[in-house]
């Protein structure tokens, strides 16, 4: 076991144009990230990702970036103990090994997107396919299996290119608060460094806008103006839009009741998401029982428990639809993850080789009863939990 800083973090991602603006232009700027990072702290992460802020054009919001002369050359990655991480879509894990493997000193870990063709045509993203548990499970597994001893995963369900997990592998209405708390459950406990996109901290969902003038996404643009000179019906177009633009991710950060959510003074270059007033930071913050809180407690848990960094993994009830639920041991050490992944009920029946003598509950998004039995619970919606077994 080799114990590196970046494995043992919780990583921030922020989209500078829509966290903070501090200058009443309604633009996120750096003097508006530096304003709220002590909020980040007391979250507990370790590290920030910051989405470019070098000099563009902004065409595609500073991805378009105009002078690649201005980053970072390569050459002074190794002579610092930073983690380096690469977007490597379409790349299997054998391929991405070469990529993270200790001995090559390239990479640290990489992003791969498979999970997040889970739900739509491989390639054409606006056509949405169904989806199964089994399948998200095989997803998880295999990225493990592929990096296991070579490499090292990194763990997200959304970014600021893709929707808001709580609205997409959630429910971002009658059970957000639960479905959110699973999701951050899931991703803290799997190996791997764990990233939270700005926001999910508190269960921000996907926008929905009526016209298409209030989008700003370029690929959004594109799309509506291409299936509209196809004569695809404008109700069709949206319902696409809604489901997956990236303006999903884009609304800008609701940090209070206030207008335009605290982000700005001024009129935001997005408009806020009209649910701003009921999900914010403010709000998370007087409620001892929010996101936020759940958050902070699982990655503080993390941090304190090393097994749910180092341990190995192992997937139980691999063919269940409903719950997904593994093992994570280090030495002699279990961890036993339990996931409602869906609003009905179920029940968890404890596969019988898995004996144990005593187990504490070690975060959990509902009320349990200390000495309630395991080997067989009944879930409830989105319900979590991670046991201890002795």
């Amino acid at each position: 076991m080799e114990r590196k800083w970046w494995k043992e973090a919780a990583v921030y991602q922020i989209y500078p144009r829509s966290f903070k603006d501090s200058n009443e232009d309604g633009i996120g700027n750096l003097p508006g990230i530096i304003q709220k990072l002590d909020y980040l702290e007391d979250l507990g992460i370790n590290a920030i990702w910051l989405c470019p802020v070098y000099k563009s054009p902004n065409d595609d919001n500073g991805y378009d970036i105009s002078n690649y002369q201005d980053i970072m050359n390569k050459k002074v990655l190794s002579k610092y103990d930073i983690m380096t991480v690469g977007e490597t879509p379409g790349t299997p894990p054998k391929i991405a090994t070469k990529y993270v493997n200790r001995d090559r000193h390239e990479l640290n870990m990489v992003f791969h997107f498979e999970l997040m063709e889970i739900d739509h045509d491989p390639i054409n993203k606006w056509k949405p396919k169904e989806w199964k548990l089994t399948e998200l499970k095989k997803i998880f597994t295999k990225w493990y299996e592929g990096l296991k001893e070579k490499g090292w995963n990194s763990l997200f369900m959304n970014n600021h290119d893709q929707p808001r997990m709580v609205s997409r592998f959630g429910d971002d209405k009658k059970y957000r608060i639960e479905s959110a708390k699973m999701l951050a459950t899931l991703l803290h406990s799997l190996p791997g460094t764990p990233y939270i996109y700005q926001g999910e901290e508190i269960g921000m969902t996907n926008i929905a806008f009526d016209n298409i003038e209030d989008y700003r996404d370029i690929e959004t643009l594109n799309f509506y103006h291409e299936m509209t000179k196809k004569g695809l019906p404008k109700e069709k177009i949206m319902e696409a839009i809604h489901r997956i633009s990236r303006d999903n991710a884009r609304t800008p950060m609701q940090w209070d009741h206030n207008p335009y959510a605290g982000f700005t003074t001024g009129a935001p270059w997005i408009k806020v998401n009209p649910n701003y007033p009921d999900i914010n930071v403010a709000q998370n913050l007087k409620d001892s029982n929010s996101i936020f809180y759940y958050y902070q407690k699982i990655i503080r848990l993390r941090k304190e428990n090393l097994i749910m960094i180092y341990g190995d993994y192992q997937l139980i009830l691999e063919d269940d639809e409903h719950i997904y639920s593994y093992l994570r041991t280090l030495n002699k050490d279990r961890l036993l993850i339990i996931l409602n992944f869906f609003s009905g009920q179920t029940i968890f029946n404890l596969p019988a080789n898995i004996d144990y003598q005593e187990k504490k509950l070690l975060i959990s998004n509902y009320d349990i009863e200390e000495d309630e039995n395991i080997k067989r619970i009944f879930l409830r919606p989105y319900e979590a939990r991670v046991y201890k077994l002795y």
